[in-house]
């Protein structure tokens, strides 16, 4: 029996920065130098791939189903990860479709090429075709347990999971945190605080590395009442610290607005950060911790290159075993 299909999409965000041509033109655009040294800038971690878009549409397909349409965001590449869902999800009937940077551009080429994830996202709601009510994730990110829409949509309102956090507090920590290459670094949070700045908030939602739930015709709205933001969002073509959350305009505004409403996240997500200057068993432990976790929805496998050769492999087999997913197939050549 076919799976009813419900008017939601979901966006991933793409790269593979060991692609010849990416790299030059990143080089080409100034990404080498300390910018390149900058893992939140532009460092090469920033782009690399391990494969792990292949879990996150696995999990998408194997646990919502219901899901009309992934959109993928590449800068002229293609992961192949089409024919690779035919062959593990045969019969399946969520379309893939890849979307290039000059499609969610159109308009503002002047900002082309851009490496930027804060920069794209910022642009995705612009995708043709995009349903009302859409999922975004990165491609390290993935479903961990079988889910419906109500997680998210109920009605009118939008469920996001998050904490709440104090403008202020942020904007101490970021004058404590210690200067790395002579700069302070920009990190995740701290383009949350610069939202809640902009929008005048003396509170921001600190939301983990998880999908989160956004409405096309919101976005419309505010950046037609707002056209200046977008272009001080996406001008620049690295990370830059000035820059704000675009995912958290909308939990401060449409919390105030009555249209999104807040869930706590604790015991939802599962984050992974593995790395080689980790203890040894840190991605036994907590993989045992999420199969002990009964509340598991979510996962994010952050810099899966970076981490020792048999972490991976765990993770690869944790992950297959997961979200049962054919491990000869995954390993198969995409192209």
């Amino acid at each position: 029996m076919a799976t009813p299909r419900v008017d939601i999409d979901v966006i991933l965000t793409w790269v593979d920065g060991s692609d010849p041509a990416h790299r030059a033109k990143r080089m080409a655009m100034g990404g080498g130098g300390s910018v390149e040294k900058s893992d939140d800038v532009g460092g090469e971690c920033r782009y690399s791939s391990a494969g792990e878009i292949f879990y996150a549409v696995g999990s998408i397909l194997r646990f919502a189903p219901w899901v009309r349409k992934i959109h993928i965001i590449t800068d002229n590449q293609d992961p192949h990860v089409a024919e690779w869902a035919e062959r593990e999800f045969p019969g399946h009937t969520t379309s893939i479709a890849i979307v290039d940077h000059k499609v969610i551009f159109r308009g503002y080429e002047e900002y082309l090429p851009t490496f930027n994830s804060i920069s794209i996202e910022t642009m995705m709601w612009r995708i043709p075709d995009l349903a009302e009510r859409f999922l975004y994730l990165n491609d390290d990110m993935f479903l961990a347990s079988p889910v419906s829409p109500e997680v998210w949509f109920e009605g009118e309102t939008t469920r996001l999971y998050a904490e709440r956090f104090s403008t202020l507090a942020g904007q101490l920590l970021r004058l404590l945190k210690p200067r790395k290459g002579g700069r302070k670094p920009f990190g995740y949070k701290d383009a949350m605080v610069n939202a809640a700045i902009r929008l005048g908030s003396d509170h921001f939602w600190h939301f983990p590395h998880s999908p989160l739930a956004l409405r096309k015709s919101w976005y419309e709205a505010f950046y037609d009442a707002h056209p200046q933001w977008l272009h001080d969002n996406i001008r620049h073509r690295f990370r830059d610290g000035s820059q704000y959350s675009f995912a958290s305009l909308y939990l401060i505004e449409g919390q105030r607005q009555g249209v999104v409403s807040i869930a706590p996240p604790r015991g939802l997500t599962l984050f992974l950060k593995p790395s080689r200057r980790k203890k040894r068993g840190y991605m036994a432990k907590r993989l045992e911790s999420a199969d002990h976790n009964p509340k598991l929805l979510f996962g994010c496998i952050n810099s899966l290159s970076e981490a020792p050769t048999e972490e991976q492999e765990m993770f690869h087999k944790w992950a297959c075993r997961r979200i049962e997913l054919n491990e000869k197939l995954l390993l198969e050549p995409k192209g």
